[in-house]
């Protein structure tokens, strides 16, 4: 068996280590892939900083897009479209393997079921090593769901589908019918601009993006926003105009999330995903919650259904929308701690890892 690269994440505070393994083989049920391409997701630089706890050593690392290496025995040979896998392919797969015949799995929350194991988020042991970007191999467990890569679009885009563009779909989901609708997102990071040109291809009647961050605002516009407004406290608040059918909040800030529901129209609907960490607790109206009739979700992850419109509509949208321009700079994966360092100072929408 010949060698592997993987860095290894100990600490915050700590530069990580690249080290050299065995490469790994499929067992039963399992495929094996090799890496092309990573990008550094938001939870990936909470970990790394010390905001998020995960059990260590690990491999960081989620958003992934990879080659097929091998197919093991017992793997069922097919995508989740059911398209005939084969060595060669490019894919890429579901955050987490969950046991499909698991109460949540039935019910639609596949995410939230016992036994959930999440590549980028698992501990390095003697039997299992390699189940993050930040390596050149991963090895899929069974239950993990594939999907072929659409021709034609690039590692870099297809990197973020499995976390950030699928979590969106889950948002567009939960919100219902989308045409014809007028819709606010607060939040512009990769998730808030993903929702506005989801949005714009459902048909939104009239998308209106909010953030502190000027250049995202920006951004925001190129991915289908309609306006786009700058929040800065009470002034933020008078400038965004009338009311909304739907409002998707992606920052996780407890006063955007405030200022959504206020911005509700009679019936509206406002989804949760950007609240996944600690922050204060909203403060709800309930009177208000009850007479105008607001219905509020939320959504952690996401569930296959979602996974495969996330891959559908980067087939379609990957060129009518500038999802290249959200790498804000490549890294090799020896160089990854620089690559962490420079998401930290520069805070692009991602920063892309590649692999020889």
């Amino acid at each position: 068996m010949s060698a592997a690269n993987l860095l290894v994440f100990n600490r915050a505070g700590e530069h990580m280590q690249l080290l050299e393994k065995e490469r790994p083989s499929a067992q039963f049920g399992q495929v094996l892939v090799k890496n092309l391409y990573t990008t550094i997701c938001g939870s990936d630089l909470h970990t790394y900083c010390g905001l998020r706890h995960e059990k260590t050593p690990t491999i960081l690392g989620h958003e992934i897009v990879g080659e097929i290496i091998e197919i093991g025995i017992g793997h069922s040979g097919k995508d989740f479209a059911g398209s005939v896998l084969a060595v060669g392919d490019i894919v890429t797969w579901s955050i987490f393997s969950s046991d499909p015949l698991s109460a949540e799995a039935l019910n639609g929350m596949p995410q939230k079921g016992p036994g959930l194991f999440k590549y980028g988020h698992a501990q390095i042991t003697d039997e299992e090593s390699f189940h993050g970007g930040l390596a050149q191999y991963c090895l899929l467990r069974k239950n993990t769901v594939l999907m072929k890569v659409p021709a034609g679009v690039p590692n870099q885009v297809a990197a973020t589908i499995n976390c950030a563009v699928a979590t969106v779909a889950g948002a567009l989901r939960l919100a219902g019918e989308i045409s014809g609708k007028r819709v606010l997102i607060t939040g512009l990071g990769l998730l808030g601009v993903v929702c506005a040109a989801m949005c714009k291809d459902a048909g939104a009647a009239e998308i209106i993006t909010a953030d502190i961050n000027p250049d995202r605002l920006s951004q925001s516009l190129q991915f289908g926003a309609d306006q786009s407004y700058l929040l800065s406290g009470d002034a933020g608040e008078n400038h965004l105009p009338g009311k909304f059918d739907l409002v998707f909040d992606m920052s996780g800030a407890a006063e955007a999330m405030e200022q959504g529901l206020e911005k509700l129209d009679i019936g509206g609907t406002s989804v949760w995903i950007g609240a996944v960490f600690k922050t204060r607790k909203v403060c709800i109206d309930a009177e208000q919650i009850v007479r105008r009739l607001i219905t509020v979700k939320g959504l952690h992850n996401y569930n296959y259904q979602d996974f495969a419109y996330a891959v559908d509509f980067i087939g379609r949208c990957h060129k009518k929308f500038p999802f290249s321009t959200v790498i804000g700079a490549e890294f090799e994966l020896k160089q990854a701690q620089a690559a962490f360092e420079y998401a930290i100072k520069y805070k692009p929408l991602r920063v892309g890892i590649f692999f020889d």
